[in-house]
């Protein structure tokens, strides 16, 4: 919720949502297409089709996916329906994410696009000044609620970091959270191997000693 406040209305907050609420792969949604995006349906879902790749030093979207399984249809909530939906009316892109010409973003582009998050986090960061042709580095370690000094608009507002990997992640362990069986949570996330969503639903759905605890206890006859 603070990061999606933080954004609105910039740049990086339907990649994000998307993300969040889809649990897509950051090539997945730089690659989608608003033709595998079914927002009119009775079922409203993304279509994961092609993903965004670099070749060259360029960016290319095709239908080469990280693996089989990440073909999949992706039903989504109703808060990503409408962000969207607003979205769409405003694209003139055959893509969901592109830059000011309507192509896909390069790989450069995503990071300025994602500098929008990174800015306003009180992570510890640095810069240079050149004093006599000597460069000295300084450190600084931004508090919540402050005010950037040379942009008065711009505040920290996030003390935590934030990666494009971990809006998957957190849609992942939503999932988990909420009792979605594990096959279910592997089809959605698009993971070949169950491992990987087993690894992920252990850690999540298991560890908690305090809830764990009535069970090991029953196991031995204990009360």
């Amino acid at each position: 919720a603070i990061l999606l406040d933080s954004i609105r209305e910039l740049p990086p907050y339907v990649f994000v949502m998307i993300g969040l609420y889809a649990g897509l792969r950051r090539e997945e949604i730089l690659g989608l297409k608003w033709d595998c995006v079914f927002l009119d349906e009775k079922t409203p879902y993304i279509s994961v089709r092609r993903a965004w790749h670099v070749e060259g030093g360029e960016p290319v979207v095709n239908t080469l996916l990280k693996t089989p399984a990440a073909k999949r249809d992706v039903p989504i909530p109703k808060c990503l329906v409408a962000c969207l939906k607003e979205a769409r009316e405003k694209s003139e892109s055959e893509y969901v994410i592109s830059n000011s010409k309507g192509t896909v973003l390069t790989e450069a582009q995503f990071v300025r696009v994602w500098k929008y998050i990174t800015v306003r986090s009180t992570a510890e960061r640095c810069y240079y000044t050149y004093v006599n042709g000597q460069s000295i580095k300084h450190r600084i370690k931004p508090r919540l609620g402050e005010h950037q000094p040379n942009n008065p608009k711009l505040v920290y507002t996030m003390d935590f970091k934030v990666t494009p990997h971990m809006l998957r992640h957190t849609y992942i362990t939503n999932l988990i959270y909420k009792g979605v069986d594990p096959k279910t949570v592997q089809y959605l996330a698009g993971h070949e191997n169950s491992k990987t969503t087993m690894d992920i639903y252990a850690k999540v759905k298991y560890n908690k000693p305090e809830k764990l605890s009535s069970v090991v206890n029953a196991a031995f006859g204990l009360r």
